[in-house]
Order: structure tokens, then sequence, then C-alpha cells
């Protein structure tokens, strides 16, 4: 175990007085805004959580997905927050069993080995680790950290994830803006803005997102809003415009409505892409099969529901699908994934014994 290039960020680890037999798990969720780590107690194995489940405590930072910060503020987010939660939860890194880092970005199996080496580098190498998508976590957080069914997230960015009960799993959309978030925050305030800057033009039709976006950012003309965009082009400010459009859509703004539409179908096909390759809905295409919806786009907190609204496209072909909002965190839904890695690791290891 090495200290790593930020080796005070584990300073406070010759201060804590650790418990001798409690041994936590990590869970991460690293997202495009936010990254979210969970540490939890080792929970013995039944067939039933505890509800509710035993969080002993939560750190939040910033970005680390690193193609959008870049691999080494990715790294120094990630190690931060883990220290944050283990101090806060009075523990150290020799009590630590299993972590499991989730987080975008991670799309290719050299993703998966360049964190894992230096997450080894991090920790003793008694403790199991674990790295998957964050979507994975998310998917997770739905199932209570069983890996079967399908995830859609849309939040900043996009992407549709799903695993089959013998451990086949296939991905949608997740390619970042560049390559087309179809149906993201993201995606869907790129095109409003994108449509101010037509209408201002005259290349496209008037539309009440150029004075209401104008308004919201304090700008004073279309001309600004140039500046404004590339000044900081990053996801989340650009995604943060997404309830303007979805309040002037609910004002009768055919542009703002077309916008959404599109999202909708956008993301009902990145879903239904998935489903297809797992085969999750059968041969007759009406089996049951969990559909976790996670992210702030999907939310059911305006009368133009986008989530809503996307189940409803997905029930038309799948009427099996099982809707589900998670009642925790991905975080926990890493953490979740951990444990349930171990306890399968321990019992293969008693059998083997």
């Amino acid at each position: 175990m090495k200290r790593y290039r930020n080796g005070e960020i584990w300073d406070f680890e010759h201060e804590v007085a650790v418990a001798s037999n409690r041994q936590v798990i990590l869970g991460l969720d690293g997202g495009t805004t936010s990254t979210v780590c969970i540490c939890m107690p080792i929970m013995p194995l039944s067939d039933t959580l505890p509800d509710p489940l035993p969080v002993l405590a939560r750190a939040v930072a910033g970005c680390s997905n690193h193609n959008s910060v870049g691999e080494t503020a990715a790294r120094e987010t990630l190690e931060q927050v883990m220290a944050d939660a283990l101090s806060k939860s009075g523990s150290n890194r020799s009590a630590v069993r299993a972590v499991c880092l989730a987080v975008s970005g991670v799309n290719h199996p050299t993703d998966q080995q360049r964190i894992l080496t230096w997450l080894r580098d991090i920790f003793p190498s008694h403790v199991k680790l674990y790295v998957r998508n964050d979507a994975v976590a998310a998917l997770a957080s739905g199932t209570m950290g069983k890996l079967h069914g399908c995830v859609l997230i849309a939040g900043t960015g996009t992407i549709a994830y799903g695993f089959t009960e013998d451990g086949r799993e296939a991905r949608a959309a997740g390619a970042g803006p560049v390559l087309g978030d179809w149906g993201s925050g993201y995606g869907i305030a790129a095109l409003a803005l994108t449509a101010v800057i037509r209408a201002h033009d005259g290349r496209g039709p008037h539309t009440m997102l150029e004075s209401t976006i104008l308004q919201t950012l304090g700008l004073s003309s279309a001309d600004e809003l140039i500046g404004w965009t590339y000044a900081d082009p990053s996801w989340a400010r650009i995604a943060a415009l997404v309830p303007v459009v979805v309040s002037c859509a609910e004002a009768g703004d055919e542009v703002a409505n077309k916008i959404l539409k599109e999202a909708v179908q956008e993301l009902a096909l990145s879903v239904k892409a998935v489903v297809q390759r797992l085969g999750l809905c059968g041969e007759d295409e009406k089996n049951s099969f969990p559909l976790v919806m996670v992210g702030g786009v999907l939310e059911a907190n305006q009368r133009w529901d986008i989530g809503r609204e996307v189940m409803d496209f997905i029930s038309k072909d799948y009427p099996g699908a099982l809707p589900i909002r998670p009642k925790v965190e991905p975080a926990v839904g890493a953490a979740l994934l951990a444990w349930n890695e171990l306890m399968k690791e321990c019992l293969q290891e008693a059998y083997r014994s």
C-alpha cells in the first residue's frame, strides 16, 4: 500500500483509532456532475437486507469522469472522497474489505485495468477491488445489488445498460456529447441553445426559448449567448438549462416541445437496443424485467414528465418492463455490489476448504 501522490489526504489515519473487529465496504458513484462515496459496515449474509441499510458515512466531491476533467484530476477527486468517507466513519484503509468504484467514462477493459492498478497502490493487498461503469451502480441501486434487468440514466449525460441473469451485458448511448448523448440533459439544453441561435439568425422558427433562456442567464441578446456558452462549456453547466426547456414546452412552445419529444424517443431507443440485444423481454417480448430509471431528466417534478413519456413509449413494445425508481442512491448500489461479490467469494472459499 502506497501513499500515492496525495499522501497528505491520508494523514487523518495517524489519529484514527479503529475498532479491530469492524470491517467496512466503500461504494463510489462517480458521474459527470459529482462523486459520492458511501461507507457501510460488512453485513452478515442473509436472504433479506436490513431496512434501512446501515450507512456509516457519506462524502461528496466533484466530477470524476476522466474524459471530462482529465485523469489526474479524476484520480485526486476519487482519492479525496474515499478518504473523506473513511475519516467521517472513524475508519481507515486497514478496515476496508472491498471497494466498488463505479464511474462514468469506464467504457473498456483498459479503463478498468488502469483504475484497478491505481487503486491497488492505495489500498492494502487484502482489499477486494471492483471497477464498473456508473450505470452498473445505478442498476444495483434499484435491484438492491442484483445485476439483472436494464437501467436508463438520464442526467447530465445518458446511458442504457443491461444484464441478464447469466451475466451477459450490453449498453447503448453513453458516448458523450460529441458522439451524441441525445436525450441527456446536455443534449436537450444544447438543442435549445442551438434553436435560440437559429431563431435569432432567422434560420429557424421563433421560439420563446430565446427570451426565457436569455432572461435566465442575465443576458441581453442572443449574441452574448455565444460568449456565455464557450466561456465554460462544461457539460453540467449546459445541462442545468433543462428546466427552462421544460417550462417553455409546458407553456406551449412548439420548438421546446419538439426537443423534448425527440429526447423521449432517443431515451426509449437506447433502452430498446439493450433489451433486444440481451433478450430481456423473452421470445414473445412479454417477459417481465426490471427497468431502473435514474437521473434528473427522468424525475417526475413537472407536468411535462419525460420519465413517464419514456416509459409509455417503451411499454408499447415491452409490456413486461417494470419501472423502478430507486429508494437508495447509486453509491449505495455500488456498496451493495461490493458486498454481494465479497459474499460470493467468501462462500466459494468456504466451499473449497
